[in-house]
């Protein structure tokens, strides 16, 4: 299997699909219906209603979603890593390792805030990674901030990726006063226009304007099998982190700028579940596109071709075994 997702083979785009349907299929046998947290934005709330009469009498619908964002976070992955030369040859192993990984634990499989916010965050990612060396990107600096304006009001404390923006400029680009306020001014544009809305709609408070965020330390259940996902999390992470510094001196300057957008991305991505904390893993889902990145090297760069193997088949093994016989409140219907 390593070795077909190894190929830039057209085909690989439907053996990701099959793989993704396999590797995700109780999220389709037990539906999971979304329910609105204190931490969502208003226009997840928005998105949640609209979806509520088609959801109580068919709640296929919330898993296709959760399905369909998946993968196609999953291509885009792949298209971005390839067309931007992050690794030594073009190939499929991130799609691969981002459905892998988000089968790890049943909340990354949810249809939440926090995965929708996964497909604007690749954008912004695509987003910096064009302002290198780009003589005019105030256009784009100022789209960059846009969506993450608009992040906010699909879950508020994607708000804290402004310190990622931020030292991400402050990587790719020389500073300048004028682009970092143009994406200040972006971040702010949509609560300009919501705070008009609720004024014009008489509904003007400054509860109602200004996003909520606390910070606290969540308080999580632990288990033999949630002890396991971490392992099978972390260890491909800390290989393909070795193997990326392996190589890094073979790679142009452009993508060590990149590889280093991925780790700052990870970075602000592990502190989101201290702000506006919950009990549940799904804020989590929003560390797993630059985790998926580095757990790819893992299974490209070997030399040892069987190591990579027993990897994928192990963590294989354990998503079936978690999602068939794990506890029964885990979230899989086990």
């Amino acid at each position: 299997m390593i070795g077909v997702f190894k190929q830039k083979n057209p085909a690989n785009i439907i053996v990701l699909l099959v793989f993704g349907i396999l590797i995700k299929l109780p999220i389709f046998m037990h539906p999971h219906v979304p329910v609105s947290r204190t931490a969502d934005g208003v226009l997840f709330d928005a998105i949640l209603r609209f979806l509520q009469p088609t959801g109580s009498t068919s709640p296929f619908i919330y898993p296709l979603l959760a399905f369909s964002l998946l993968f196609l976070q999953a291509f885009v992955l792949t298209r971005f890593i390839n067309t931007q030369r992050m690794m030594n040859r073009p190939n499929y192993l991130p799609g691969m390792a981002y459905l892998l990984i988000t089968s790890l634990l049943p909340e990354w499989n949810y249809f939440s805030a926090p995965l929708i916010i996964n497909s604007i965050l690749l954008l912004v990612l695509s987003g910096l990674f064009r302002i290198y060396n780009q003589p005019n990107a105030k256009g784009t600096i100022f789209n960059i901030g846009l969506a993450l304006g608009v992040a906010g009001f699909l879950f508020v404390s994607s708000l804290t990726f402004v310190l990622w923006i931020f030292l991400a400029m402050a990587v790719m680009r020389p500073f300048r006063l004028n682009e970092w306020l143009l994406c200040i001014l972006g971040i702010t544009t949509p609560f300009y226009f919501y705070a008009i809305y609720i004024f014009f709609t008489d509904k003007w408070s400054w509860d109602a304007f200004l996003p909520h965020i606390s910070i606290g330390v969540p308080s999580l259940e632990q288990s033999a099998w949630l002890a396991a996902s971490v392992f099978l999390l972390m260890l491909p992470f800390l290989a393909g982190g070795y193997y990326v510094q392996d190589n890094l001196r073979k790679m142009l300057i452009n993508v060590r700028k990149g590889w280093s957008l991925l780790l700052l991305y990870l970075l602000t991505a592990l502190l989101l579940p201290f702000v506006n904390t919950s009990d549940t893993f799904e804020n989590w889902v929003m560390a797993m596109v630059p985790m998926a990145a580095f757990h790819a090297c893992t299974y490209l760069y070997p030399t040892v071709r069987i190591l990579p193997q027993i990897l994928f088949w192990v963590t294989v093994a354990f998503v079936l075994a978690y999602q068939y016989y794990g506890p029964p409140d885990s979230g899989w219907g086990g």
